[in-house]
């Protein structure tokens, strides 16, 4: 029987390794990693050099081969099958279009989520989906995934409530193959919101950026945790003064345009660093990004904070798969008994 202690996963639409290095703080081990954006699949590599990658298209990785590429595992063994399906269709931040393309990659997870059979299976995505006129979006995603043989449940969860220095909310799908006969559950808050000031201290600065343009004329008006919309006609929502007492907002994928954003510190007019940016996502300060400064950004906004996926791990874990062994267990210490008893009898 496989140690319950290092139980599998296999993360679809992986980014940078956030999901990843939430499930290995938790005690997992990755069998594969799925990802198609190049800058993301190299900083994958650099900081998980022993996971196997498929790196191309979802849509045209089967689910035979999946399970091969993930060591030769059969329908039914992996205990977690984990995906972030790209969520620009729903968010808030755009035009949240029905029919936008990239809200149809969930049907890729859930395609490899029926040929795959897992255990558990955990999906991420934005909280646009669940307001309203794409929560029928929502609805028929959970339809799809039930569909799939599982029961279903999704609840927002803020990453702030769960060690990160960073308002980030999250719907978050858990998923039970149906025949294993246990309710998905989510995990309940943890900690209480952590202030930049402590999250922030001591470290390393690393790379920064100024604002140009009309925009760095206007930012020393503005205040701790204010945004630069209130002192300035256009779309300034997102250039912000963090405040030191407070978490950060969340962190966009875009940075510097007037659709995306510019955190400034408290302290100073210059956007927070890569630096900090990794300390707000709960990266750990060794965890390595390569390229530009905005494609290192992108993919700290794109990634769910380790530490939010850490407790959901470690409460599947917990929750779904150590109860599961121990039936297993018991189970077999039953059928041991039943015919220690027969023989003795005959």
């Amino acid at each position: 029987m496989k140690d319950i202690e290092q139980p599998t996963v296999i993360s679809t639409f992986a980014g940078c390794g956030g999901s990843s290095l939430g499930y290995k703080m938790a005690g997992f081990r990755e069998l594969l990693a799925v990802e198609w954006d190049d800058n993301a699949v190299e900083t994958f590599k650099l900081n998980f050099p022993d996971v196997p990658v498929y790196h191309g298209d979802i849509a045209k990785l089967t689910g035979g081969e999946c399970m091969k590429l993930a060591g030769g595992i059969k329908p039914g063994e992996l205990d977690v099958l984990d995906g972030s399906p790209p969520c620009q269709g729903f968010s808030t931040a755009g035009k949240r279009k029905w029919d936008d393309p990239r809200n149809s990659l969930f049907k890729e997870y859930a395609r490899l989520l029926a040929e795959l059979q897992p255990k558990c299976f955990v999906m991420e995505n934005v909280t646009g989906m669940v307001k309203g006129h794409m929560k029928q979006a929502y609805l028929q995603i959970i339809a799809t995934l039930r569909a799939c043989g599982y029961k279903a449940k999704g609840e927002v969860l803020n990453a702030m409530y769960y060690g990160v220095p960073q308002s980030r909310q999250r719907v978050i799908i858990i998923g039970v193959r149906n025949d294993l006969g246990i309710e998905p559950t989510h995990p309940k808050p943890q900690t209480k919101p952590i202030p930049l000031k402590v999250a922030l201290d001591g470290c390393p600065v690393g790379e920064f950026k100024y604002l140009e343009g009309p925009r760095a004329a206007i930012i020393g008006k503005v205040k701790p945790g204010e945004s630069m919309q209130k002192y300035a006609n256009g779309n300034y929502f997102n250039t912000i003064r963090l405040d030191p007492d407070a978490p950060s907002p969340t962190i966009p994928k875009l940075f510097g345009s007037s659709w995306g954003s510019f955190f400034a510190r408290w302290d100073s007019d210059r956007s927070i660093s890569i630096n900090e940016a990794k300390r707000i996502a709960s990266f750990p300060d060794e965890y390595k990004f390569i390229g530009k400064f905005e494609e290192q950004w992108s993919r700290i906004g794109n990634s769910v904070p380790p530490l939010l996926m850490k407790a959901i791990a470690e409460h599947i874990r917990k929750a779904i798969l150590m109860p599961l062994s121990c039936a297993r267990t018991a189970c077999g210490a039953s059928v041991i008994a039943a015919t220690c008893l027969a023989k003795a009898g005959a």
